[in-house]
């Protein structure tokens, strides 16, 4: 480099400054579970994994992911291991993705492993997909009220403000409420921007710390049907992933340490954490799960059965298809409860601008 003109002012490793790319790049997990479909199908054929990779390669029409493969199969032909190299690429695939391949390759059952690999990865799309969907709505609604309601005291009720302070009349409560809301809001909205902004910053940061994360995720619990909402989402992914793992043949205590860390709530990660020291001292899961009130009574019961049968893998596939049941029966039941309630409220708001607006002009009237 010295004999060339060039001065090294910084080494990075192969494959991290993609892994950056890809978080904000876009590799979402419908191109993923379609690139381990379509290796699972190649494998299972007969084709040997590098020949398979160079072929998805060239077929990818995701570029992020198309490089990714190609550092992959450079790594493999480098004499790694699939597992290796997808370890490089943990901002694409997850620990829980790696582990389940790694064990594929030391049983020999990559293909079906990755066949229900994908198989997890299109259930979680979809499943993601639904709880979307369903919150399209009340989100378009609700941001149309705020819009709405900010545009009437920004711009009409000051006019209305400067008209009735012409006219010197003695405004009623609610009016002197709007006013007062008005005023500051045509003042001060700079405040309210930097104060809205800084309170989301500060939140955010404070639920990434893990006291922080296991206080706001025992408050969304404790919320009436939206606390079931975020319990069954978080069982789901926990138990789905889970399953994956032990069906592909991955140790209890290495899946329980990589599926907890999967559950969207913080508080099944601490649980799911404490049971794994339990299992590692000779306890059962099954025990482990029954003395955290985190858990429903399904999920120990169906574990324990499992533990009788040898058959933990399917146990847990099927418990998570119920918590996916209900997640989904619950999401139809909030958005069919959202619709009344949001025009409720969006009446409510209507009559108290409308009275605080008209019992002026009905006192002007009078005074004429």
């Amino acid at each position: 480099m010295h004999e060339r003109g060039f001065t090294v002012i910084r080494i990075q490793a192969k494959g991290e400054g993609l892994a950056l790319l890809s978080i904000f790049g876009g590799i979402g997990i419908g191109a993923l579970s379609q690139f381990t479909r379509q290796l699972a199908t190649m494998i299972t054929s007969g084709l040997p994994l590098t020949d398979s990779l160079v072929v998805l390669q060239k077929q990818t029409e995701n570029e992020k992911l198309r490089k990714v493969v190609s550092q992959i199969t450079e790594d493999i032909q480098g004499g790694g291991s699939f597992s290796s190299a997808l370890a490089k690429h943990e901002a694409v695939f997850s620990l829980a993705y790696i582990s389940v391949v790694r064990a594929g390759e030391a049983s020999g059952t990559l293909d079906k492993v990755l066949l229900k690999l994908a198989d997890t990865l299109e259930r979680d799309r979809e499943f993601e997909g639904k709880i979307k969907g369903a919150m399209v709505y009340p989100i378009i609604i609700v941001s149309a009220m705020l819009l709405v309601g900010a545009i009437i005291l920004i711009f009409v009720i000051p006019k209305l403000s400067e008209v009735y302070k012409g006219l010197n009349l003695t405004l009623p409560l609610p009016t002197l409420i709007l006013i007062a809301i008005s005023d500051f809001l045509v003042h001060f909205w700079w405040l309210v921007i930097i104060l809205g902004f800084g309170g989301f910053v500060a939140l955010r940061r404070y639920r990434k710390t893990p006291e922080g994360a296991l206080a706001i995720d025992r408050f969304l619990l404790k919320i009436p049907v939206m606390g079931k909402l975020n319990r069954d989402s978080s069982l789901t992914t926990l138990t789905r992933t889970l399953g994956s793992l032990v069906g592909a043949g991955v140790p209890i205590l290495e899946a329980l340490k990589i599926a907890g860390e999967t559950a969207t709530n913080a508080t099944h990660r601490q649980a799911v954490s404490k049971a794994a020291s339990t299992v590692e001292k000779g306890g059962t899961l099954s025990k482990a799960l029954g003395a955290d009130d985190s858990f429903p009574p399904i999920i120990p019961q169906m574990v324990s059965v499992g533990e009788e049968t040898g058959k933990m893998d399917e146990v847990l596939d099927k418990v998570s298809h119920f918590f996916e049941q209900e997640v989904e029966q619950e999401v139809r039941t909030l958005t069919t409860a959202l619709e009344p309630i949001i025009m409720v409220v969006l009446g409510i708001m209507v009559a108290l601008l409308m009275i605080s607006i008209i019992l002026p002009i009905y006192s002007i009237t009078q005074a004429f």
